[in-house]
């Protein structure tokens, strides 16, 4: 058994009555939607089209929120139903990263996520989802995919459909006869020119260049969204803070863990350092519990993990993290020396990478944002890092001149530098991205609107500013330091914005 739908455009009138009938039926609140229908118009006056597009979840056969999702608040049925259970959801927003559809939303009233789940309350007692009862025109059909006999079955073998973003490989259970490319995929209008008839949300570019429809050159007002819903940016600052506050943490221990592992490790430097470290960390903790929507429930993940998503096994990398430097920099400042430096230091290393690049993999997971896919995250993460804990060693080495590591600090400061400041030329403006939506959140990181974050922020104050402070030496090493933090900020910054703003509907 294999639930989906059918949306027939060749009968569909745009009446909404479907996306009525749904808001009705699961008290879905004002301002989200589980069903909607976009309007898209083409052509030029006056010979013009408007196209409806039907838009949901698409229930796939190989749903990325599910995978996402920390606690098993997204799952999917044996029936192929994709559902959520709002009692379990502790509102991270992953899924709605992972969803390549923006078929999901965060519900207003209870802070957890929601979307269409098939009327699954219907389908249990043999009716048909709401929006299909309710549809005028019988352009939606609903059924068993797998049983040939059914109306949906028969309908898909006779007509030839389209499916959403089918390179997302996610196999989607929503296909759509006679479906206009304008509608499916939504970089086909996101350059348009500002100002749609009436909508819940406005096109995210301020440009007004041509639209490129695979190889042809569209006219400015050729294609034109005329309604469209759903799209929001759900991750906000408390993730790039959190990227450098992680960044700190991990690269602070991990030079300690060297420098326990080298033999030039003294007490003092550990406990003044480390404890830089364990706030750096703690305070990583409390920017991914303050940004959660229901922060009481954090516990679940290590209480109900469901092990295949990064945000769980990110979250126990990170706890392991936590408690073995805690108790190592308990130890040191309780006896003035821990016993088995070198072990320690070695496990502290491979946890500290762990907590630097497991982001890499969370990210990869979040299906929904084409630039967070690069293969050089990880590494990137890892060298991040490094510059972060170098950077943060700078900025408190001048108030206690007893500091000592062992280890050539500012070098490893420059090199690192270098280093990053080569990757984010690499992943942003150099190495091709196989998707239009990592090429356009790409441009505007580069060349778009958040091009004074990257090069005034991350290349400048970032990288330029911090070579030349260490160039010059003494109390100028410090400011470098700080400077190379807020820089990693404003870069991070853009990374994360920039794809949430590409709309996947």
């Amino acid at each position: 058994m294999n639930y989906g739908f059918v949306i027939d455009n060749r009968s569909c009138i745009g009446c909404h009555a479907c996306s009525v009938a749904c808001k009705s039926e699961n008290q879905v609140p004002i301002g989200v939607n589980r069903t909607w229908v976009k309007y898209t118009e083409t052509g030029e006056y006056p010979d013009t089209n408007r196209h409806f597009q039907v838009t949901r979840c698409n229930h796939c056969e190989n749903p990325p929120c599910v995978a996402i999702c920390p606690v098993t608040a997204m799952h999917q049925q044996e029936n192929g139903i994709v559902g959520f259970d709002a009692d379990l959801c502790i509102g991270c927003k992953a899924c709605l990263q992972a969803c390549p559809y923006d078929a999901i939303y965060i519900d207003p009233d209870s802070g957890t996520a929601a979307k269409c789940h098939y009327c699954e309350h219907r389908v249990a007692v043999g009716m048909e989802p709401a929006c299909v009862v309710v549809c005028p025109t019988h352009s939606i059909i609903a059924g068993d995919l797998d049983d040939p006999e059914s109306e949906i079955a028969q309908v898909k073998a006779r007509e030839e459909t389209l499916v959403r973003k089918p390179e997302q490989q996610t196999t989607p259970n929503v296909f759509y006869v006679q479906g206009e490319q304008v509608n499916l995929d939504p970089t086909l209008t996101s350059r348009q020119p500002a100002g749609m008839m009436w909508a819940d949300v406005v096109p995210i570019h301020d440009d007004s260049s041509p639209i490129q429809w695979d190889t042809v050159t569209q006219a400015e007002h050729m294609v034109q969204v005329a309604y469209n819903a759903q799209h929001k940016i759900p991750w906000h600052w408390q993730v790039p803070a959190y990227m450098v506050t992680k960044g700190v943490g991990a690269g602070l221990w991990m030079l300690l863990g060297v420098a326990a592992v080298m033999g030039t490790l003294g007490s003092h430097t550990l406990v003044c350092a480390g404890l830089v470290g364990i706030l750096a960390t703690g305070l990583t903790t409390a920017l991914l519990v303050g940004d959660l929507e229901h922060p009481e429930r954090f516990l679940r993940i290590l209480t109900r993990p469901q092990w295949r998503s990064w945000l769980t096994r990110g979250s126990f990398i990170l706890v392991g993290f936590a408690l073995i430097t805690s108790i190592w920099w308990g130890v040191e400042a309780g006896m003035g020396s821990a016993p088995g430096q070198t072990i320690l230091g070695g496990i502290t290393i491979l946890l500290a990478i762990g907590t630097a690049i497991y982001t890499a993999f969370l990210f990869a997971q979040a299906e929904g944002r084409d630039l967070w896919q690069g293969r050089l995250l990880a590494p990137h993460l890892l060298v991040q890092a490094v510059l972060a804990g170098a950077a943060a060693w700078l900025v408190i080495a001048p108030f206690d001149a007893s500091l000592e590591l062992g280890l050539p600090i500012t070098t490893i400061f420059g090199a690192v530098l270098a280093l990053d400041l080569l990757l984010c030329f690499l992943d942003i403006c150099l190495l091709p991205h196989p998707t239009k939506e990592g090429s356009i959140a790409a441009r505007d990181i580069w060349a778009g609107r958040y091009r004074h974050h990257f090069w005034g922020g991350g290349v400048m104050l970032g990288h330029v500013v911090p070579a030349i402070l260490v160039l010059i030496g003494g109390q100028a090493a410090g400011v470098a330091g700080l400077c190379a933090l807020i820089g990693l900020y404003c870069y991070e910054h853009a990374y994360v914005y920039a794809p949430q703003d590409i709309p996947n509907s």
